[in-house]
C-alpha cells in the first residue's frame, strides 16, 4: 500500500486548521451575537393605550350567605397587535380574568367551568384554605367538567392570586392567559387609598413576545429560566397610561411573568412608600425607590403624585449575583418601561400614608418545633423530581417548623409554599431586609442564597389531599422542581400516597 506524501499530509492538516479556526471563530461570533441581541430594553417607547382595568368580581349571596363566584376557562382571541388576532386562553373572557374580592371571614365559592379544550387546575395563590380545595396538579378539572372548591377566609387582607397549576403544563396555560387577581379585605386596614380602580389599582405585570400575531413561547438561546419576553404589559395592555386623579395613587403589583425577575421603579428614582407583601399590610409603611418581584410575588406601594405629572413606572437591570452570562440571558440586564401615570392638572388632596398600618401576624421562631432543609438544584429539590404518587413531608396541625432553603445551583430560584404565609427569620444567616420582614409565600434566593424561613400549619387535616411546595420560575416547576406536603393531626398515621382526584362533572 503505498504511503501519503508528506506535503499531502502537510495540506490537509493546514486545511483541517483553517476549519477548525473558521468554525471556532463563527462559534465565537455567533455567541457574540446571541449576547447582544440578549439585552431588551424599551425605555423611552410611548404610551399609547388606557390601562385596562380587570372588572370587580364581588360575586353573589346565597341565602345561607355563602359568596359565589362564577368562573369559566375559555379560549378566545385578543387583538394586541393592529391588524392581528392572537389566540389566548381567559377566566369569563378571551384574556386574563376578573378581580375577585371577599371580605376575611366570608364563606366563598367559586363554581368553575372548564371550556378550554384540555385538562386544568385553578390555584389560589396566597390563599389559606383546605388542601381540597388548593387547585393544585390533583384537582384537574377536565374539558367540559366543573368543580366548586368552598372555604371560609381567614387572613388578613391581601392582593393574592388565582392562576392554573397542572403538573408538567402551567407554564404553558399561564403565559396563555389564565390569571387574575384575589382580594381579600378586612376591617382593620384603613386610611389607605382604596377605591378600585381609581386609586387602587392592580398591576398584572407579565413579559410577552410575538412570532406573527401568535405569543412566541420558545425559550431564547442560554435561557435557563424560562421563557423571556422582549416586552410588557399590564392587565392584558402592551404601552399602557392610566390617568390618576388623586395625590395618593397605590398600585398592587403582581408579577405574572414566568420566568422574568422585576425590580420596580419610577422614573427618576421617585421614593414610594412599601405598604404590603404577599400576604398582607406591612405593621408600618418602608420609603423605598426599588422593589423585586419575581415570578408570583405581590407588593403594595403608595406613591404621591404631583399635578399634571406623567410618571414612569420601569422595570429596572436586576444584578442576582450569576455573572454577566447568566445575568444577560435570565434578564437581568433588560429595563422596561411597564406604566406611565398621568396625573390630572388639579388632584384631590389626600394627607399622608398612615404610620401604622396593620399589626403582625406572623409565626415565630421560638415556637418552632422541627427544621428541614429545601435544597435547590434544577431540576429538582433534595435531589428528587416531582412524583405525585409521593408525599415529601408530613407536617402535624397546630405546629410551627423552619424550613431552611438553599438555593445550591447557579441559576436563580424562587420558592412557593402553598396555603402558608411565612415569616423570613434569616438571608444568608443574617436579619431579613425590611421588605421581606413582612406576610410572604414566595421569595427569591439568588444562587449560593439561603433563607430561613418560620411556617406555621394551621390545618385543616387532610393526610389524602397534599399541599405543593415548588420553584415558581414556572418551566422550573414544570421539569420537576416541586414537592408535596400534607398536614395531619397529631399523632396520625399517614398514607403512602395522596388519593387520586380530579373533576369530570
Amino acid at each position: 500500500m503505498a504511503s501519503i506524501p508528506r506535503s499531502a499530509l502537510r495540506r490537509t492538516a493546514l486545511w483541517l486548521s483553517i476549519f477548525l479556526v473558521a468554525g471556532l471563530l463563527a462559534a465565537v461570533g455567533l455567541t457574540g451575537w446571541a449576547f447582544a441581541r440578549a439585552k431588551v430594553s424599551t425605555a423611552g417607547a410611548p404610551f399609547t393605550d388606557e390601562l385596562a382595568i380587570p372588572p370587580l368580581a364581588t360575586g353573589r349571596l346565597d341565602p345561607d350567605g355563602t359568596r359565589v363566584f362564577d368562573l369559566d376557562m375559555r379560549s378566545g382571541t385578543r387583538r394586541f397587535l393592529p391588524g392581528q388576532d392572537t389566540p389566548t386562553w381567559g377566566f369569563n373572557g378571551d384574556h386574563l380574568g376578573p378581580t375577585l374580592r371577599a371580605h376575611r371571614g366570608e364563606r366563598v365559592r367559586v363554581d368553575i367551568g372548564n371550556r378550554l379544550p384540555e385538562a386544568s387546575t385553578v390555584h389560589w395563590h396566597g390563599m389559606h384554605l383546605p388542601a381540597s380545595a388548593d387547585g393544585g396538579p390533583h384537582q384537574m378539572i377536565a374539558p367540559g367538567a366543573t368543580w366548586s372548591p368552598e372555604w371560609t377566609v381567614d387572613q388578613p387582607a391581601a392582593t393574592l392570586w388565582y392562576h392554573p397549576h397542572p403538573h408538567g403544563a402551567t407554564e404553558s396555560h399561564v403565559r396563555r392567559g389564565l390569571a387574575g387577581m384575589f382580594l381579600v379585605d378586612d376591617d382593620i386596614a384603613t386610611g389607605l387609598p382604596g377605591s378600585y380602580g381609581v386609586d387602587d389599582l392592580p398591576l398584572i405585570v407579565q413579559d410577552v413576545k410575538f412570532r406573527g400575531g401568535s405569543f412566541d413561547n420558545g425559550r431564547g438561546a442560554f435561557a435557563d429560566t424560562g421563557i423571556l419576553g422582549d416586552r410588557t404589559m399590564v392587565n392584558g395592555t402592551l404601552a399602557p397610561y392610566r390617568t390618576v386623579d388623586d395625590e395618593l395613587v397605590r398600585l398592587r403589583l403582581l408579577n405574572a411573568a414566568s420566568a422574568r425577575i422585576f425590580t420596580f421603579g419610577f422614573a427618576g428614582d421617585r421614593t414610594f412608600d412599601l405598604i404590603g407583601t404577599d400576604g398582607g399590610l406591612l405593621e408600618r409603611p418602608i420609603p423605598a425607590d426599588r422593589i423585586r418581584l419575581s415570578p408570583g410575588e405581590r407588593a403594595e406601594i403608595v406613591v404621591r403624585m404631583r399635578p399634571a405629572e406623567r410618571l414612569t413606572l420601569r422595570a429596572l437591570p436586576t444584578d442576582l449575583g450569576d455573572g454577566f452570562w447568566n445575568r444577560r440571558f435570565s434578564g437581568g440586564d433588560d429595563t422596561f418601561d411597564v406604566l406611565e401615570l398621568r396625573a390630572a392638572e388639579t388632584l384631590r388632596a389626600t394627607t399622608v400614608v398612615p404610620p401604622r398600618l396593620a399589626p403582625p401576624e406572623l409565626p415565630r421562631a421560638e415556637d418552632s418545633v422541627r427544621e428541614r432543609t429545601m435544597e435547590l438544584r434544577f431540576p429538582n429539590i433534595n435531589g428528587a423530581p416531582m412524583s405525585m404518587d409521593r408525599v415529601d413531608a408530613t407536617v402535624e396541625r397546630g405546629t410551627t417548623e423552619t424550613w431552611i432553603v438553599r438555593n445550591s445551583d447557579g441559576m436563580a430560584h424562587n420558592f412557593h409554599v402553598h396555603d402558608v404565609q411565612f415569616a423570613v427569620a434569616a438571608v444568608d444567616d443574617r436579619p431579613p431586609p425590611p421588605a421581606l420582614r413582612g406576610r410572604k409565600d414566595t421569595v427569591l434566593l439568588p444562587p449560593g442564597g439561603s433563607m430561613r424561613l418560620v411556617l406555621r400549619f394551621d390545618g385543616p387535616a387532610d393526610p389524602r389531599h397534599p399541599y405543593m411546595y415548588h420553584c415558581h420560575l414556572l418551566w422550573h416547576e414544570d421539569q420537576g422542581m416541586m414537592g408535596q406536603f400534607t398536614v395531619v393531626e397529631p399523632g396520625t398515621r399517614v398514607p403512602s400516597a395522596p388519593m387520586p382526584s380530579g373533576h369530570e362533572h
